[in-house]
Order: C-alpha cells, then structure tokens, then sequence
C-alpha cells in the first residue's frame, strides 16, 4: 500500500508539474492568439498546425486551453489561498482561546457548511456579478470554515500537549507559541484541506462559467469551452475532449499529491 501511495506521489506531482509548465509557458507565449478567428479554419482536426484542432470560429484549441487553464490555476489557487489564511488566523485564534468568540464563528460556520457549497457559490455570484476576481472572492468566503474548523480542532490538541505546555512555562509569548511553535505542526493537516479546496475551485469555476455566470470575455475558460463545444460533441470531439481533459488532469494530479501525502503522514 505504501508503494502504491508513493506512486501516487509521482504521478501526481508529474501531471500537475507538466500543466504548471503548459500554463506557465502559455502566460508568455501560445501558438496563436486565443481569441483570433479565422474562418477559413472552422472546425479543423489536430494537426501539425493546430496541435488539438480549432473551433467553431477557427480559434486554436491548444492556445485557448493553455489560456483557459491560466485562468482557472489563477482562480483556484487564489481562492484556496484567500481561505485558507483567513481560515488559519479564525481557527488559530477560536482554538487557542475557545469561549463565546468560538461559539459564535463556529455557528456560522456550521450555518455556511450546512448549504450546498456550489450553490451558495451560485447565489454570491449572482449577487456579485461575474468575472474571475468576484469568482475568487466567492469561492474563499466559501472556503473559509472548512479551514478554520480544521485549524480550530489542531489548535485544541495542541495547546494541551507537552511543548506548548514547557514553552509556556518558560515564559514564551501567546502569539509566538501559537503561529510559531503550534502552526507549523498544523501545516501539513492543511495540506489535505488545501489539495480538496483546489479541486472544488476548479470544478466551480468549470461549472460557472459553462453555465455563463463565470469568467467574462475576453479572459479564456474551460467552462466556456465546455459549452460552446457541446453542440459539435459528434462533429469535432476534439473540441470538448481537449477542455475536458484539461479540467480532469488538474483535479486528478492535485488529488494524486494529496493521496500521497496522506500516506507520508500516516507512515
């Protein structure tokens, strides 16, 4: 079972490294501009010139899922990231000192969590107005309570045990027992938390916008894509198949990592 976690590892971090590259190439240069038309190229299959073909409006696929993919790393990794500090400082913060300022965020908490969290995302976009950086401000408040109660339990076992215990004795301040002793030890607990946030903010970011509340034009989308190729699914499959595996290889090798991962830490 080790063995085949630490499989898991390398493939993982070998997908995700290689769509890191493709995006971080793609921030520089692509084949052809994303958003280029030509007519004269509706429709055609991969080939030397258009490595994953072009669409409907003779775009080239490949530039557009490089751009695409751009987007929803910057979405994701964005929207984890918002979360997930503020999710560290509430559950730091609520687990350290318990009390009624623990009751209360944890309530609310428990109130964000107990709705589906595509759809809560669904109505603060619709609230909001779309386009990527409402997209990330939505999907980090949605985030924020798992982090927080994750950090919240660690912090609560923590503070009990013998360390933190000395570290007191010997005259070390709250702030630093906390964010310095305490917090590294939490770190890779969050690792798991951040891997599965990354994947939501993917597939939420995929799901808005294919259904056209998500990124606004003229930034690029899997999503999008997803949906305007949907009609030539039988005519052009490359089209959807080349978002669509987009989308799958960056869920499946940040899901790989954290498989591997958790394996280390249960070693």
């Amino acid at each position: 079972m080790k063995l085949h976690r630490n499989h898991n590892l390398i493939l993982g971090c070998s997908i995700t490294g290689v769509m890191l590259l493709l995006v971080l190439v793609g921030c520089f240069w692509t084949p052809y501009d994303p958003e280029a038309m030509n007519g004269l190229a509706k429709m055609q299959p991969p080939s030397l010139m258009h490595l994953l073909g072009t669409d409907n409006f003779g775009r080239d696929i490949f530039s557009r899922v490089l751009a695409g993919a751009g987007t929803t790393l910057f979405i994701a990794f964005s929207a984890v990231g918002a979360g997930m500090v503020c999710g560290v400082l509430i559950g730091a913060f609520t687990g350290w000192f318990g009390g009624w300022i623990d009751e209360v965020l944890m309530r609310i908490g428990d109130v964000i969590t107990a709705f589906p969290s595509m759809l809560l995302a669904l109505v603060l976009i619709s609230l909001l107005g779309s386009g990527k950086y409402n997209i990330i401000l939505a999907l980090s408040l949605l985030f924020i309570p798992s982090f927080a109660r994750v950090v919240r339990s660690e912090f609560a076992r923590q503070r009990e045990l013998d360390y933190v215990r000395n570290a007191k004795l010997m005259g070390v301040g709250t702030l630093r027992i906390m964010f310095v002793h305490i917090l590294p030890n939490v770190f890779p607990v969050l690792l798991s938390s951040a891997a599965i946030g990354f994947n939501n903010a993917v597939l939420a970011e995929a799901a808005m916008s294919y259904v056209g509340i998500g990124v606004l034009l003229p930034d690029a989308s899997l999503g999008r894509m997803l949906s305007e190729s949907q009609t030539y699914f039988f005519s052009a499959p490359w089209y959807a198949l080349s978002a669509g595996l987009t989308i799958v290889l960056l869920v499946l090798g940040v899901g790989l990592i954290s498989d591997g991962l958790g394996a280390h830490d249960n070693a």
